[in-house]
Formats: structure tokens, C-alpha cells, sequence
């Protein structure tokens, strides 16, 4: 019997719900985030580099070691790495609503990323691992439509709770979240792993997690001080020279690689994970900047800023299972190639936002084609991915195009602290650039899914399993 076959859940609908909650946790901690920035940095005072160290110490672990989460889960369990995952992330959430100053903030944010690089392709691989078909197809539109929907629901959330509670009371929120992910999962979902998978490739997890450390470490300092420095330059390249030594570490190890080379034989796998890294960096420009533009130059109360994005949380929740059921059936390539250049548009008419634009007008248009843009390629996109390689590998897979996702999102972030040396209306022609920036890199994003996703791929794989 397979390990698919042997991994089928005796409840697989509440496997899915113990995974929307795990994975509900990265996704709502990224975008409550942002619209409680501001309070953060008042509250301790910080400059605008250490605003921005708030957001990358969380995503500086998570790049570097989703790749590592993803394959431990292939071999000790991706129930048991999930739940360990899960329990770290509630941990450190206690330490940042706790933190006394914003040094504890940091490690906090640091062991939040650590937690979430195990829980993220753990959850997604279970799911893989669970359902099949068209159903397997359903099952991810509805995990990436309720990941959408937490996270476009939580600046509202976390908007409120900033405005009569305080900043800390956005940690606070991942603790019941936690606690259920970790009871139904222990309850309900049954384990899964790879077992034909060798003994876990430490000096490649090793090699890849130093040398994506090293790279997204000089981005952060790059980001920082907005110059080429000897200590950031020497750190991106030390990773670049780290990374070429994994590549070379993992085609000798053959198949018992962390990440068997094979994968990038397939075109669509790399072309997906390219638009992936290209989407995901654009649309973190907007969910990074533009709440934070709507509360220092628009003069919105974080509750108003998170109530300016929850129309995405509407789009995102209807469209995406059904997307995700369309593309089962019908491939990515075309809402691979649609999604991103709605994205463009979205970002392009965004770029009319000023301090005194009127919301209903200006503001709401925009976020309403940002969000079907989304919609339209986060269910396709994960299905594609894992489509594109064998089961054994899904946990490796999912966590090498989440580090990508992430390492966009990073990028967004250096973005970022160029917008903040500025304040007040001076916010707003930086905040414009990025945005124009952004609507580039998502035609481009487009681009590469119309040049490497094969429209049939989807069904291709449906008729092979079966």
C-alpha cells in the first residue's frame, strides 16, 4: 500500500480544519502585523530600521528553514513536526505579547519564524497526503481560501484590538488558534511521511538553511542602510557560495538528497516557483505598505485601516475553492498567467492613493482587484507545485516554494524601509514607485506561468493516479 493510501485520514475534514488553523497563524501574523507597526515603534520608540527588524526577524528563520521543516516532516512525520511546530509558534507568540522591551520582541519574532517554518509545509503536505483528485484540488482552494480570508480578516481584528487593548493583544490572538490546531490534529488527523525517505540530509539542511540565512541577512542590512556595505555584500555572497556547495552536496547524494535535483528536471515546478517568488514579493509591497501608508499619511485609525482591507477577505474566501476546483480540472496555466496580471492592474490603480483620497473611490477599487487577482492564482498555484513532483517528496516540495514565497516577501521588506525614512504625505511618492515596481513584477510573474505551466498538467497527473 502506498503512503498515500496509508496516510488517508479517518477524518479528513477535520485534518483540513487542524491545518487552516496551523497555517492560519503565519498567515494572520503577517498581516495584523502591519497595521499595528506603528504603535509598536511609538511604544518603544524605535527608528525606522528597527521597525523594519520586526518583520524581517520573523522572516529571516522562516526563509532559511522552511526547506528543513518541510523535509524533516517527509521523514519523522509531517503530523508530529506539525504539531511540534505549532506549539513553538504559540510559545514565542507569549514572549512578544510579553516582551519588555524590543529586544525580547525580536527573539520572540525569531522563535515565531522557527515555529512556522515547521508547521507551514508540514500542513500543507498533510493535506496532500489526505485527499486526492479533484477532492485534493477542493481541499487546498478551501486551505489557501481560509488562509486569504484569516489574514485579510485580521488587520480588522488586530486593528481593534490595537485601538482598545493595546499592540500585545495581536499575539495574544494566536494562543486559542494554537490550541485548537494542536487538539483536532492530535485527535483527528492521521500521521504521514515518506518511508522510503534515508536518513535526513543534515549537511544539505545545513548548507541551505547558512546559505539562505546569508542571503536574506544582507538583503535585511542592505535594507537597512539602502547602500552596498563590506559586511552586507560579503554575507550575500557567502550564501550564493553556501547554496552553490548545497547544489553540489545534494546531486551527489542522488536520490537520498534533501532536495533531489530531479525536481528542477521539470520545467513547470521551476516556472511555478519563480512566479511564486515574483507574486509573492510584489503582493507584500501593498500588504506591507499600504496599511501603513493608510495610518501615517491617510490618518486612519488601525481599525480603519483594517477595515479598508477587508474586502479582500470576501474576494479571496469566495473565489479561491472555486478556483481551486477549475484548475484540477482545467490546469494552471491560465489563472497562472491571469492572476498575476490582475494583480498589475491592482497595483497600477492603487498608485492613485494619496493623503486625501477618498476610500469608496480610490482606495476600494484597487483592493478589489488586488484580491481577485490573488484569488484567481493562490489555489492554482499551490495545486500546480505539488502536482509537478512525486508524493514522496510534497513536504520537500511545499516547503521550498513557501522559503520562496517568504524570500519574495523579504524582499517586500526592503522595499519597505525605503518607504519609511519618510513621513506624513512624504510617504506617498515612495509608496507610488514601489507599487509601479510591483506591477512589473507581477506581469512578469505572468510571464512565467504562460511560458512553463502546461495547461493539461493537472489533468495529466488526475489520469496517472488513477
Amino acid at each position: 500500500m502506498s503512503a498515500a493510501a496509508k496516510s488517508a485520514a479517518a477524518h479528513p475534514r477535520w485534518t483540513l480544519v487542524a491545518c487552516i488553523l496551523a497555517s492560519s497563524l503565519s498567515f494572520v501574523e503577517g498581516s495584523v502585523l502591519n497595521v499595528a507597526l506603528p504603535a509598536i515603534r511609538a511604544s518603544f520608540g524605535a527608528g525606522a530600521s528597527e521597525v523594519q527588524w520586526v518583520v524581517n526577524a520573523y522572516l529571516l528563520p522562516l526563509s532559511a528553514l522552511l526547506l528543513l521543516g518541510g523535509a524533516l516532516g517527509d521523514q519523522h512525520g509531517r503530523k508530529h513536526l506539525r504539531i511540534i511546530g505549532t506549539g513553538l509558534f504559540a510559545a514565542s507568540s507569549l514572549l512578544c505579547a510579553l516582551a519588555p522591551d524590543l529586544t525580547w520582541l525580536l527573539v520572540g519574532r525569531v522563535l515565531q519564524g522557527i515555529g512556522a517554518a515547521l508547521l507551514l509545509p508540514n500542513s500543507l503536505a498533510l493535506l496532500n497526503a489526505t485527499f486526492e483528485g479533484e477532492e485534493r484540488g477542493r481541499a487546498i482552494g478551501i486551505w489557501a481560501a481560509a488562509g486569504a480570508a484569516a489574514a485579510a480578516v485580521a488587520p480588522l481584528i488586530g486593528g481593534w484590538l490595537v485601538d482598545n487593548v493595546g499592540w500585545p493583544a495581536i499575539f495574544y490572538i494566536n494562543l486559542p488558534l494554537a490550541g485548537g490546531a494542536i487538539l483536532i490534529a492530535a485527535r483527528f488527523a492521521a500521521e504521514s511521511r515518506n518511508e522510503d525517505a534515508a536518513r535526513t540530509d543534515y549537511p544539505g539542511a545545513l548548507l541551505a538553511t547558512l546559505g539562505l540565512f546569508g542571503i536574506t541577512y544582507g538583503l535585511t542590512l542592505w535594507s537597512v542602510e539602502m547602500r552596498i556595505a563590506p559586511l552586507n555584500a560579503a554575507l550575500g555572497l557567502g550564501g550564493v557560495v553556501l547554496l552553490g556547495l548545497f547544489l553540489w552536496v545534494e546531486k551527489h547524494r542522488g536520490d537520498q538528497a534533501m532536495m533531489p535535483l530531479g525536481m528542477f528536471g521539470n520545467r513547470c515546478f521551476v516556472g511555478t516557483n519563480l512566479l511564486t517568488f515574483l507574486l509573492y514579493g510584489a503582493f507584500g509591497v501593498v500588504m506591507l505598505l499600504l496599511p501603513y501608508v493608510l495610518i501615517e499619511a491617510g490618518g486612519y485609525s488601525p481599525l480603519q485601516a483594517g477595515l479598508a482591507l477587508t474586502p479582500l477577505a470576501i474576494v479571496i474566501a469566495l473565489a479561491s475553492p472555486l478556483m481551486g476546483k477549475i484548475a484540477a480540472r482545467i490546469g494552471g496555466r491560465l489563472p497562472l498567467t491571469a492572476g498575476p496580471m490582475v494583480v498589475a492592474a491592482g497595483m497600477l490603480l492603487a498608485t492613485r492613493i494619496d493623503a486625501e483620497a477618498s476610500y469608496v473611490t480610490t482606495v476600494l477599487p484597487a483592493v478589489l482587484v488586488l484580491a481577485m487577482g490573488m484569488a484567481l492564482a493562490v489555489a492554482p498555484l499551490t495545486s500546480t507545485v505539488l502536482s509537478s513532483v512525486d508524493q514522496r517528496h510534497a513536504g520537500t516540495a511545499s516547503g521550498l516554494n513557501s522559503a520562496v514565497a517568504r524570500t519574495g516577501g523579504l524582499i517586500a521588506t526592503a522595499l519597505l524601509g525605503a518607504v519609511l525614512v519618510s513621513n506624513g504625505e512624504a510617504l506617498i511618492a515612495p509608496f507610488h514607485t514601489a507599487l509601479v515596481v510591483g506591477a512589473f513584477v507581477s506581469i512578469a510573474a505572468g510571464a512565467a506561468a504562460w511560458l512553463t505551466v502546461d495547461g493539461a498538467a493537472a489533468p495529466k497527473r488526475k489520469a496517472a493516479e488513477a
